[in-house]
């Protein structure tokens, strides 16, 4: 059951970062998924520090907010691994 939450929460986590990543970001959902559940892990760890009566997978206030800002900041690097902006006129 954990594993169905994680998931879900990755998800709202990841379109909650691409709405507040400005431009165009070209990402399938898929990416999208993956790049909120690595975010919503790195901001469970980080609020697991703040708070040690949480486990790493129970996010709270701290550890959502971190996991948005660490959403954004993948998502800012997939679109650098990937080449940045695919399709541009030149």
């Amino acid at each position: 059951m954990q594993i169905l939450g994680l998931i879900v929460v990755g998800l709202i986590i990841g379109a909650l970062a691409r709405l507040i990543k400005p431009g165009r970001q070209h990402l399938s959902v898929l990416m999208t998924l993956v790049l909120g559940v690595v975010g919503a892990i790195i901001g469970g760890l980080i609020g697991h520090l703040f708070n040690k009566n949480t486990g790493i997978f129970e996010l709270n206030v701290v550890g959502f907010i971190i996991a948005v800002i660490a959403a954004v900041l993948l998502i800012g690097v997939a679109e650098g691994v990937s080449g940045g902006k695919r399709g541009a006129v030149r």
